[in-house]
């Protein structure tokens, strides 16, 4: 079994499982630092743990959900795993979380999942076959101008009036899973993403691989691409677009220094 249909049978049966979780009834309580969890979230990433460390023992593992392990720095490949990304969705009810999967091998991703069982939505990639949504290619929009395009983010960031030349209209959307976000860029759906606050690996390693292979180009708001499997897994920002408004968004948000974390 490749690994792309290893963590793609996994994301599914992880999917499954959040879902009747979710129907059974949820506990949730609060992390350090505020942000929300539930016993789904620990049941899916032990449940992703057991399946995918007993197919693959050599891998190393870096999931929101377990306690990090610096051994997984001196392994070959690494599994990148958010559980349920866009948790406070889940919670509410609201169909707008995935289960994201990585493969990560010298900094890279070379296989990617992001599952979004409520919407009945699978998007995949391995590096060099392209992306696909259910099986279908993906590509991104051909937009060329930010008036009017559609755009994933924080409506009031776009419309504070600290931005020397103000943002131009735009029909601007928010979904809770940052992967998913990018995933819809990706596939077309929407023509671009940003958010100007800190996002980790496992949020971003799998979708990463599908914007590349669709087509699409990601970064964090300087410009750089991300690397993965490093010692400090958190990344400072990230906007997302095809090729045409990728540079027009980052004139407008590269000067920017934002608070080092």
């Amino acid at each position: 079994m490749t690994d792309l249909d290893l963590i793609l049978t996994a994301a599914r049966e992880a999917g499954a499982l959040a879902l009747s979780a979710r129907g059974e009834g949820l506990k949730i309580w609060s992390k350090d630092g505020g942000s929300p969890v539930t016993d789904a979230d620990l049941a899916v990433d032990a449940l992703l743990k057991d399946r995918l460390g007993a197919a693959r023992p050599g891998y190393g593992w870096l999931s929101e959900e377990t306690a990090d392990d610096p051994a997984r720095l001196a392994t070959p490949r690494q599994f990148v795993v958010d559980p349920i990304d866009g948790t406070v969705a889940f919670i509410k009810g609201k169909p707008w979380f995935a289960v994201s999967i990585a493969v990560v091998e010298n900094g890279r991703p070379v296989a990617g999942v992001v599952h979004a069982p409520a919407l009945d939505e699978t998007y995949t990639a391995v590096a060099g076959g392209g992306a696909t949504l259910n099986g279908t290619a993906v590509s991104p929009s051909d937009t060329d101008d930010l008036e009017d395009a559609a755009m994933l983010g924080d409506a009031k960031m776009f419309a504070h009036p600290v931005w020397a030349e103000p943002w131009p209209p735009m029909r601007v959307e928010s979904r809770n899973s940052i992967a998913y976000r990018l995933c819809l860029v990706a596939a077309g759906a929407f023509d671009a993403a940003v958010a100007l606050s800190p996002k980790n690996e496992w949020d971003l390693a799998a979708a990463d691989l599908i914007c590349a292979e669709a087509g699409a180009v990601l970064t964090d708001h300087k410009g750089s691409a991300f690397a993965y499997n490093r010692a400090n897994p958190l990344l400072p920002s990230v906007v997302c677009a095809n090729r045409a408004l990728h540079p027009l968004i980052l004139s407008r948000v590269g000067h920017i220094d934002l608070p080092q974390r």
